[in-house]
C-alpha cells in the first residue's frame, strides 16, 4: 500500500520482507482521567492504521496504578471512542495479565536477571548516575536467586510495607541509557484495584507490563508518543528476556500540542478539583467529552488529525487550525438561525399590525436544505452591537436617520431613539420601505449594512454563552501553570432567539447569523445557546 507517513513505510517494509503477516495495534489509555484532544491523534493513528491494513485494534487499559484509577474513567474512555466512530476488536486490561506478568518476573529472578532491592526511591534515584556518569550498583544486587525468590514472594504476600522493597531488573548500571540502569519493575503498593480489588499488594511498573501485555494480545506494532523513545531499549529487553513467544515492535511518533490548550491530564484534573471548570465535560475543556458537550463534530476532529499527519518531531499546532476544521464542517452541515445578544427593541411604526411570514434559507451550503418560515412583525429585536448613538466613520449598521437592511426582510430607517433615564437605549422608532422586500426590492435604495433580528411576536428568551481559551497565552520559561490560566473565560449574555431554536430541542448545532456556531441546551426549560466556535477564521493556509 502507498504509505502516508513513516510508520506506514515501516509496516510496508515489514510486510514485504515477511516480518509480519498483518497489523494488530492497540490504543492504551490509563484509566486515571478523561481523554483529551491529544488522545484523538493516537486514536486516529492506532485505529486508522489497523483499518487501512485490514487489521484490528484493541482497546487496552493500562491499569497498573490502582491509586489513581476509576471505573468512571474506563466508562468515559469507551464513550469517547464510540463517539469518534471507532470500533475496537477486543478490550483488555493490564490487570487481565497480572498473573502472567508476575510469572515473567519470577522467570527473570530465576535467570539471575532481577533482584529484590531494599533501597528507597530516593536512594535509587541518587545512585542512578547522570548522562555523563555511570550509576552505582545496589548493595543488594548480588543476592542469591533463592533469597530473591523468597523475598519477592514475601512482597506478594504482603509482608512488607509500601516502598520497603522493590524488584529491579539487573541490566547495566553503566549503560548510556539511564532507563537500563537496573530499573524498578515491581513495587509494593497497597491500594484497592478497580477490577481486582485487594487481590494484589504488588503491582508491575508500566515499562515492565507494557511489552508483556502487548505480546499477550498479539500486538504487532506498539505505537507510542515520543516520550517513550528512550524507553524502547527497555521495552526490547523485556521482550527478549521474559520468554514471550510473540515479539511486538514499539514505534514512536510526535504527540499533539495545541496553543492555548491544556494538554495534561494532571492539570485537567486539577481544574476539575479546584472547580475552575464545572467538570470534565465543561465546554471549555479540551477533553473529548468536553468537546462533544460543546458541540464539536467528531468528524471535524478526525479531519484535523488527518491533516496534521504523523511526524517524528514534536511541534505545536495553532489552535486556529483546529477551529478551522470545526468551522469548515459546521459551515457545510449546520442550519442557520437568528438570535440577538443584549437585544434592543425596534418598533416599525408604519408596518401593519398583522405579522407576515418570510422565507429563511436553512443552509446556503446545502442546495437540498430548502427554506423555512420566520415571523416578521411590527416589533422586532436587534442586537445591541448593531446600533450606535455615536457611530464611528464608515459605520454601516443602524444609526439615527440611517438605513439598514434586515436579513430576509426589508430595509428600515431609524427615525427616533427613546432613551432610559440613565441615557441607555430603551427602544428605536423606525419605518420600513415596503418596496424593499428581500428578493423583490424595487425601492432603489442602496444600503451597505445587513443585520439580523427576531420578531417580538414569537421570539423566546435565551442565555448565550461565549468562551475564551482556558490558557491566556503560550508557555514561557519559568512561568507557573497558574499564571497562564484565564479565569475569565466564560461570558454570558441575555438574548432573544427565534422560536425554532427552542422547538428543535437540546443538542442541535446552528450557525447564528453573523455571530458564530452555537449548540442548543435546555436548562430547566430555559434555552441556552452555547458557543462552539466563532465565525471568524484566523487560520490562513500557506497557499492562500
Amino acid at each position: 500500500m502507498e504509505a502516508n507517513n513513516f510508520i506506514e513505510e515501516i509496516i510496508n517494509q515489514e510486510l514485504e520482507e515477511g516480518k509480519v503477516d498483518g497489523v494488530h495495534t492497540r490504543f492504551p489509555p490509563k484509566p486515571n482521567g478523561y481523554l483529551h484532544i491529544g488522545h484523538a491523534k493516537s486514536l486516529c493513528l492506532n485505529f486508522g492504521t489497523a483499518e487501512k491494513y485490514g487489521g484490528v485494534c484493541n482497546l487496552f487499559f493500562d491499569d497498573t496504578n490502582p491509586s489513581k484509577e476509576k471505573t468512571e474513567y474506563v466508562d468515559a474512555i469507551k464513550a469517547d471512542i464510540e463517539w469518534l466512530g471507532f470500533k475496537w476488536f477486543e478490550v483488555h486490561y493490564a490487570s487481565d495479565f497480572f498473573d502472567v506478568i508476575f510469572e515473567k518476573a519470577v522467570k527473570l529472578i530465576e535467570d539471575g536477571k532481577a533482584f529484590v532491592c531494599d533501597l528507597s526511591a530516593e536512594e535509587i534515584s541518587a545512585t542512578r548516575g547522570t548522562l555523563t556518569e555511570p550509576g552505582k550498583e545496589s548493595p543488594y544486587r548480588n543476592r542469591s536467586i533463592e533469597e530473591n525468590l523468597q523475598l519477592f514472594y514475601a512482597m506478594k504476600d504482603g509482608r512488607f510495607a509500601d516502598g520497603e522493597k522493590v524488584l529491579r531488573a539487573k541490566i547495566d548500571m553503566s549503560s548510556p541509557n539511564i532507563n537500563l540502569r537496573d530499573p524498578v519493575i515491581y513495587r509494593v503498593l497497597r491500594a484497592t484495584h478497580h477490577r481486582t480489588g485487594d487481590k494484589w499488594c504488588i503491582y508491575p511498573m508500566y515499562d515492565f507490563a507494557h511489552p508483556i501485555c502487548d505480546s499477550m494480545q498479539g500486538v504487532t506494532h506498539s505505537l507510542c508518543t515520543l516520550e517513550f523513545e528512550d524507553h524502547r531499549p527497555l521495552y526490547n529487553w523485556v521482550v527478549e528476556n521474559t520468554g514471550v513467544e510473540h515479539k511486538p515492535r514499539q514505534i514512536e511518533f510526535a504527540r499533539l500540542n495545541i496553543t492555548n490548550t491544556v494538554m495534561s491530564k494532571r492539570y485537567l484534573k486539577k481544574l476539575v478539583e479546584d472547580k475552575a471548570v464545572t467538570g470534565w465535560d465543561d465546554p471549555r475543556m479540551p477533553t473529548l467529552t468536553g468537546l462533544r458537550n460543546r458541540g464539536v463534530p467528531a468528524q471535524a476532529l478526525k479531519n484535523f488529525c488527518e491533516a496534521i499527519g504523523i511526524a517524528k518531531a514534536n511541534s505545536e499546532i495553532e489552535v486556529s487550525y483546529l477551529e478551522h476544521f470545526i468551522r469548515d464542517y459546521l459551515n457545510a452541515y449546520a442550519e442557520r438561525a437568528m438570535a440577538v445578544f443584549e437585544p434592543i427593541k425596534a418598533v416599525i411604526t408604519n408596518f401593519p399590525d398583522k405579522s407576515e411570514k418570510e422565507d429563511f434559507e436553512i443552509n446556503p451550503s446545502d442546495e437540498t436544505a430548502g427554506t423555512r418560515k420566520i415571523t416578521f412583525s411590527k416589533e422586532i429585536y436587534i442586537d445591541s452591537e448593531d446600533f450606535s448613538l455615536d457611530p464611528p466613520p464608515k459605520y454601516f449598521r443602524l444609526k439615527k436617520d440611517g438605513y439598514v437592511r434586515l436579513k430576509n426582510a426589508y430595509i428600515i430607517k431609524c427615525d427616533d431613539v427613546v432613551l432610559n433615564e440613565d441615557g441607555s437605549v430603551k427602544e428605536l422608532l423606525c419605518s420600513y420601505v415596503p418596496e424593499s422586500k428581500s428578493g423583490n426590492d424595487t425601492s432603489g435604495i442602496k444600503v451597505k449594512g445587513v443585520i439580523h433580528w427576531v420578531s417580538a411576536e414569537d421570539c423566546v428568551d435565551c442565555e448565550i454563552r461565549k468562551y475564551d481559551y482556558l490558557l491566556k497565552d503560550a508557555e514561557y520559561p519559568g512561568q507557573d501553570f497558574s499564571e497562564r490560566m484565564n479565569y475569565d473565560s466564560v461570558h454570558v449574555f441575555k438574548g432573544k432567539a427565534e422560536p425554532y431554536l427552542k422547538e428543535v430541542g437540546e443538542g442541535k448545532s446552528f450557525q447564528l447569523m453573523r455571530k458564530g456556531y452555537y449548540k442548543t441546551f435546555d436548562e430547566d426549560g430555559k434555552l441556552v445557546l452555547s458557543e462552539i466556535v466563532s465565525l471568524k477564521d484566523s487560520f490562513k493556509p500557506i497557499n492562500k
